[in-house]
């Protein structure tokens, strides 16, 4: 039993390494893959430490397109969905209760859709409102930067109006029936009382609602027409083979979220530190201000170190030279080439005497080997093809009859064989003649 709190403890710092591992991995690899020279993001093997994917990323005019198309569209994006997530929160608290279940769910359905028919949808509905108003192809309502905000708003709206409907529920209603009875109009009972308790919410959402944006891809595909966002640059840039440049365009999106997160985690930290030293809510902002930035503030030195560290990188970057290291790997990599290509010209080479030794000769006769042995010529014998090769084949199969001439001279003449007299000398003199024979007189 005394054990059990420390084997607890055990268990849960494994799980948090391993849940953390499992999160975050993938990104430090590929934060890693950013600095090395290697033509292919991989970390082993290591070349040689460079910024030149850095370098290739700023100078790809594509990624830059996309990149500031992205930006455009988050940022409208960001506009339109923070104003109706706010509204439709707004609405929802005032609705009669009895709609309220069936208004919340309307309001969240876009979120269930998938992105592929949200595109689908918009680009078909506003192409049709632009042929009905008899607007040219290249109107506004056909602009893909319209198209895309439009699409996307459609269901992170949905997520803006959660994030308010979180933040209205701790709101206590009897400070705006303060006002009005103070005199106050409705709207200025919400521009001076519930607008500022909403602030944090609007800041949570509109940051939710660039992220959702930045990162779409499902709805941006169908609605983009020419302005391609920088997620669809990236997919089309992976089809035809990627690069390290990749890595580090993640790279910097990494240490700008980190950033930010140290930044938000800051001022909160600050803000709680000043509420448990006494200060009044209403005062505290969180700001930056020292002294006593550190003090008490952990996140403020993390934030701190990091931004040394990327100061670091930077200023290294701008003297550190990879080229000599990368001649030195190259000369390497080309003596270890030069060895394979030795090797394997060594292995050809013995698989060829083993078959010269080993390996029967398909003529028939002695193998290499045994050739060797001997010292010298080996004869044909019977082998794969019989006996066709061998030196008095001719004799076995074309004997030779023996005939006198007139003067009783005896000469030697094909016969009969095993392809007839079809080798014998008169052959063609009798042929001859016994056309002449059977020719007609004339």
């Amino acid at each position: 039993m005394r054990d059990q709190p420390l084997l607890i403890r055990i268990g849960m710092s494994l799980y948090l390494l391993m849940f953390f591992t499992y999160l975050l991995g993938p990104l430090v690899l590929m934060g890693i893959t950013a600095f090395n020279s290697a033509s292919f993001p991989q970390i082993t093997p290591w070349e040689v430490f460079s910024f030149e994917w850095f370098s290739k990323l700023f100078a790809d005019d594509r990624i830059l397109e996309g990149l500031e198309n992205s930006l455009y569209v988050g940022f409208f994006t960001v506009i339109l969905s923070v104003s109706m997530g706010l509204a439709g929160a707004l609405v929802l608290t005032q609705i009669w209760p009895k709609l309220r279940a069936t208004y919340y769910t309307l309001i969240i359905a876009p979120i269930l859709v998938p992105g592929v028919v949200i595109g689908i949808s918009t680009l078909v509905f506003w192409a049709e409102i632009n042929r009905r108003l008899g607007l040219s192809p290249d109107s506004f309502l056909a602009n893909g930067i319209f198209l895309t905000v439009l699409g996307q708003s459609t269901f992170i709206a949905s997520y803006c109006m959660l994030v308010f409907v979180a933040r209205l529920q701790r709101y206590d209603t009897g400070l705006t029936e303060a006002a009005l009875d103070l005199g106050a109009s409705h709207i200025q009972a919400f521009r001076k009382i519930q607008l500022p308790f909403l602030y944090p919410a609007m800041a949570s959402s509109a940051v939710l609602a660039f992220l959702a944006s930045f990162e779409n891809y499902n709805t941006s595909i169908f609605t983009h027409q020419k302005y391609a966002t920088l997620t669809i640059i990236l997919s089309q840039k992976v089809r035809l083979g990627i690069d390290p440049s990749i890595s580090a365009l993640a790279f910097i999106i990494v240490c700008l979220t980190i950033f930010f997160a140290l930044l938000n985690e800051v001022r909160t930290r600050r803000a709680q530190l000043a509420v448990a030293n006494g200060a009044p809510v209403g005062v505290v902002t969180g700001g930056f201000k020292a002294p006593g930035f550190f003090a008490g503030n952990p996140a403020a030195v993390i934030l701190a170190l990091f931004v040394a560290g990327i100061v670091a990188t930077i200023a290294i970057s701008q003297v550190y030279d990879p080229e000599p290291a990368k001649s030195v790997l190259l000369k390497e990599k080309r003596a270890a080439q030069q060895l394979r290509i030795q090797a394997l010209q060594q292995r050809m080479k013995e698989r060829r005497m083993q078959k010269e030794m080993k390996g029967p000769d398909i003529f028939g006769g002695k193998t290499a080997g045994e050739k060797a042995k001997s010292g010298g010529a080996v004869n044909p014998g019977k082998g794969a093809f019989g006996s066709i090769w061998k030196s008095d084949s001719l004799k076995s199969v074309i004997p030779t009859d023996e005939k006198k001439d007139k003067n009783g001279l005896k000469s030697k003449s094909p016969g009969v064989n095993t392809f007839g007299n079809v080798f014998a000398p008169t052959n063609l003199e009798d042929a001859a003649g016994s056309r002449k024979k059977d020719a007609p007189k004339e």
